[in-house]
């Protein structure tokens, strides 16, 4: 849905909505990891299934507690590092608006990254929750909404490409 700039013979992309589906996963994923540390304390688990538990974790790290040993260093160097993407993501919406499936990916991405810089910034580390094992494999590292719509985003957006270059 592109629009004329009136000083400009180019058409402009709406950024708004993209920027719309970032605030709503941010939205459920501050809401989310609110209640479980209402309900939750460090480290309680429940049992949803036999192959899915809510946790509270704490993860100072990144994806899989990458760094999250390191003295603290790393919750700033990170929240820079997704601050500095997130800038970049809303430059590409800006720049591609008309393109759906790409978007959709960037603006889940966005959302995802700025919901753990939020947990770092307010907490010094990102809140996790859902759980996930299989038996013979034992448990995934807890995640959240953020995390989960970063991994979709990609997802989409390996898609995207895919179709990009198959055409």
């Amino acid at each position: 849905m592109a629009t004329k700039n009136r000083f400009s013979t180019q058409p402009r992309s709406n950024l708004m909505p993209w920027l719309g589906i970032a605030a709503i996963v941010i939205l459920f994923d501050q809401l989310s990891k609110i209640t479980i540390t209402k309900l939750f304390h460090l480290g309680e688990e429940k049992v949803v299934t036999s192959f899915f538990n809510l946790v509270l974790a704490y993860n100072k790290g990144a994806a899989f507690s990458f760094l999250s040993n390191e003295s603290g260093w790393q919750r700033y160097f990170l929240s820079a590092l997704a601050i500095g993407v997130a800038l970049y993501i809303v430059l590409l919406l800006k720049k591609h608006g008309g393109q759906r499936m790409f978007c959709w990916a960037l603006a889940l991405i966005l959302g995802g990254a700025l919901g753990n810089v939020i947990d770092r910034m307010a907490y010094g580390h990102v809140i996790d929750f859902l759980d996930f094992h299989i038996k013979a494999f034992g448990h995934f590292p807890a995640f959240n909404i953020a995390d989960s719509a970063i991994c979709i985003g990609a997802g989409l957006f390996i898609i995207d490409e895919l179709r990009r270059v198959n055409r």
